[in-house]
């Protein structure tokens, strides 16, 4: 699974998401960046910003 968590490009953001694709999450995280953040452009240096954070979703430990 991978996550992405938005407080990692906007300081103090809770929101996170987290999908089977990279493309899904990216998808998420533009619409969350436009309803939420107001952004109404969202330029390829913010998709690449977003790509850069997205990472593997730590698995807990099996007890």
């Amino acid at each position: 699974m991978r996550l992405f968590e938005c407080g990692t490009l906007v300081p103090g953001c809770q929101w996170h998401t987290r999908a089977d694709q990279d493309a899904e999450v990216v998808r998420r995280a533009v619409e969350h960046l436009r309803t939420d953040h107001g952004e109404d452009i969202i330029r390829e240096n913010m998709i690449e910003n977003i790509k850069a954070r997205i990472r593997d979703e730590a698995k807990p430990d099996a007890a």
